[in-house]
């Protein structure tokens, strides 16, 4: 991916959400662009108009922490936003090298330990994912959790094609555009901490050709830290749950993320993972399901 390209864009986008009242700036009635002016942005940063402008022009080989920081605070970033900005520039100055994950083969398999370790989870799905969002390795019930998913051999057990190139997606996920909204920001953040990942750059350009609703939200810029929370799904076989998630960062393998669900306890959901467990533990295969 273009590096300025990335820069220009992400910082164009990002000045075009901060108003003049937000910044504490009076908005006049003459203004021809929507947020910030440029001018605007060098002033809160105090950093020279050229300067801005040459860094929005995505020029961010050079920039000291100091300025990035400014920059962050002028545009109102958040954790998420500055930490891509932060990636942004050590990709530009060639320093992301140091700390790229190493590359993985197509055949990356768990460690047996790390199995283990997903398999002794037997209440909620467990699940390792890269940034790319590929299912790598799960527990049984994480199997069985996204069956639509393993279903179809052309999401290649992949959950940002499911989401957007497979209409069972819109009943798994009855908050679709909400998913769809985090799954976009996932691999934008992922863009921008490894900019040289020939498999996202396909995956991307895949899902860019065949899908309107994904171009639209790449072309946002907007960026996540995906670490907690809680969703709504809708299983074929169980139907309704609502379920909490972790995503813990894996030191033994950088760039993966090991993602667990669970239920509040005594609520529907607990008592439908429960029958998921069951029926995911009765040998069957799991079959394609047509949809409601």
């Amino acid at each position: 991916m273009d590096n300025q390209a990335e820069v220009r864009e992400f910082l164009t986008s990002r000045r075009a959400k901060i108003t003049p009242e937000q910044a504490g700036l009076p908005s006049g009635s003459r203004r021809r662009v929507p947020g910030l002016r440029r001018s605007e942005v060098a002033a809160l940063a105090d950093v020279s108009v050229e300067y801005y402008a040459k860094l929005e022009r995505g020029n961010l080989a050079g920039a000291s922490p100091a300025v990035l920081e400014a920059v962050a605070r002028a545009l109102q970033l958040d954790d998420a936003e500055r930490a891509h900005l932060l990636n942004l520039a050590h990709a530009a100055d060639g320093s992301d090298a140091l700390t790229r994950p190493r590359r993985r083969t197509a055949q990356w398999k768990a460690h047996r330990s790390l199995q283990w370790v997903l398999d002794a989870v037997t209440a909620g799905p467990a699940f390792v994912r890269n940034g790319r969002m590929d299912l790598l390795a799960a527990n049984e019930l994480a199997r069985a959790f996204y069956a639509d998913v393993y279903a179809s051999a052309g999401n290649q057990a992949n959950l940002a094609r499911f989401q957007f190139l497979d209409p069972t997606s819109r009943r798994f996920y009855p908050d679709w555009d909400q998913a769809a909204d985090i799954a976009v920001a996932i691999l934008r953040t992922e863009a921008g901490r490894s900019p040289h990942d020939k498999g996202l750059h396909d995956l991307v350009g895949e899902l860019s050709t065949r899908s309107d609703d994904f171009r639209t939200r790449w072309g946002a810029h907007n960026v996540r830290h995906h670490g907690t929370g809680t969703k709504r799904f809708h299983h074929h076989t169980v139907g309704d749950l609502t379920l909490a998630y972790e995503g813990l960062d894996m030191a033994a393998e950088p760039g993966l993320t090991l993602t667990i669900y669970t239920a509040e306890p005594g609520s529907p959901s607990e008592e439908g993972l429960r029958l998921l467990a069951s029926w995911a533990a009765t040998p069957q295969p799991l079959t394609p399901h047509s949809g409601d």
